[in-house]
């Protein structure tokens, strides 16, 4: 076995663990102590206020007299609420993911022309480099895409010819152009893991210039190409209310963290696919649908609301599912009543899962968001607001389109990297000033002890 495949003996490896937990433990109640606000959140759950932004609002409360009121969550884009977006969209019956990230970039909407000539210039740019495929994902394959994803974006990194230029004309145009190939990067990865990981076979179809986003992503993940409109439009609303929200969430932060340093577009969003890829970020709609299968056959009637209770109750109670003790899709750090992308997919997929015969799970899922609430109370005797959040549906819609789960995540990432490159841009323009945080100091002082004397 050569060097780099070599591992650490299993002994070696224990003593090593148990040598580092000697020297590396904190007292939670030093936080306290210190008043450090973990995970950069005040006592009430509200985010630390680390900057300004013109291009989110995220709004799910509202504090009066000091004390946090729950309302119905809203989600506004560059000052115009994404529900309207949505509308407009479909009163017209047209596609609106690609305006979405214009308005998002420039800050109010295109006009027809505008929009046309845009949506020529994303379908011209989806193509990746020459044998970029073949060098760069082929060679060094992965079985994680989101993973495949962040390196691939770094490679392109290497055929720039003005790479590290942070000129607002230059990271414009490095994020156009990222914008519009990162549905092409995850379909090629997606593809390759299928030959070297799952033994079948792999495909790659050309490019439909006039195709819109969804379109370019149903036609060139599918063997034979076909997709309804019905499928492209819902896949499209996945992509609206996925694009953006709030420079506060972990991957649009750690984006504008980077940013901040004055390094280059490709390391910055590579660093957001990075944190998109945890399990606690853009990872749960992945861990919602595993979750189902365990509720699925855990319950033996799904429409007994009493045995999916009790089921909830044991997912609560980490003797069921995962044993983390979670409830995936259920909460949110901001929203309260209710997450406006959870409302208007649940709205927009009762439809399609009729046709797919998935109506059964559907409801399934439904009552997980009904019943949930009374189970957080009385296993965790607190009556805070819960509310279904985007990935408790996120993950049927993709099922429903036939989307395989490892490619959840990454989904979420094409439709999410016109808010980072909007964030960039404004970190760049306005804040001038490198993120640095503090961090207390606990250790005590060591005098060094030569060698020979330890």
């Amino acid at each position: 076995m050569n060097g780099y495949h070599a591992n650490i003996p299993a002994g070696s490896l224990k003593r090593l663990c148990d040598e580092f937990k000697k020297y590396n433990q904190i007292s939670p109640e030093l936080f306290d102590t210190y008043h450090v606000k973990r995970g950069l959140r005040n006592s009430d759950g509200t985010g630390v206020l680390a900057g300004l932004t013109r291009i989110c609002n995220v709004h799910g409360y509202l504090i009066n007299e000091g004390e946090k009121m729950p309302i119905e969550g809203e989600l506004i884009y560059r000052g115009i609420n994404v529900k309207e977006i949505v509308k407009g969209c479909q009163k017209d019956n047209r596609f609106g993911f690609e305006e979405v990230i214009w308005l998002l970039l420039f800050g109010r909407l295109p006009n027809k022309d505008q929009l046309e000539a845009f949506n020529a210039i994303l379908g011209e740019l989806r193509e990746l480099p020459p044998y970029f495929t073949e060098d760069v994902l082929m060679k060094a394959p992965s079985p994680n895409i989101m993973n495949k994803m962040g390196r691939a974006v770094l490679a392109l990194y290497s055929y720039d010819d003005n790479p590290e230029d942070t000129s607002i004309e230059n990271v414009l145009s490095q994020s156009i152009k990222l914008i519009a190939k990162m549905p092409t990067l995850m379909v090629h990865a997606y593809q390759v893991k299928r030959k070297n990981f799952d033994h079948d076979t792999m495909f790659f179809h050309p490019l439909e210039p006039a195709h819109s986003t969804a379109e370019s992503i149903l036609a060139t993940m599918r063997p034979d190409k076909q997709f309804t409109d019905e499928e492209a439009k819902l896949l499209d609303i996945c992509l609206i209310l996925h694009a953006e929200h709030g420079g506060g969430n972990n991957s649009t932060f750690s984006c504008r963290c980077l940013s901040s340093t004055g390094t280059d577009t490709y390391s910055a969003i590579s660093a957001a696919i990075g944190s998109l890829k945890g399990p606690r970020h853009g990872g749960a709609n992945l861990k919602v649908m595993e979750m189902m299968e365990y509720i699925k056959k855990g319950v033996s009637d799904w429409e007994d609301d009493e045995e999916v209770s009790a089921f909830l109750e044991k997912l609560l109670k980490k003797e069921a599912g995962d044993r983390s003790g979670l409830i995936y899709g259920m909460g949110h750090a901001v929203y309260t009543i209710s997450d406006p992308r959870a409302v208007i997919l649940k709205e927009n997929a009762r439809k399609l899962a009729e046709k797919k015969g998935m109506l059964d799970e559907f409801k399934l899922i439904e009552s997980v968001e009904r019943l949930a609430p009374a189970a957080f109370a009385k296993v965790k005797n607190n009556n805070k607001y819960i509310c279904a959040n985007v990935d408790l549906y996120s993950g049927m819609v993709y099922k429903m389109l036939g989307m395989p789960p490892e490619l959840f995540t990454p989904l979420f990432a094409v439709a999410r990297i016109p808010g980072w490159c909007a964030h960039r841009i404004e970190e760049i323009t306005t804040a001038n000033r490198i993120m640095r945080p503090a961090y207390k100091a606990i250790s005590q002082p060591l005098e060094y002890t030569p060698l020979d004397q330890r």
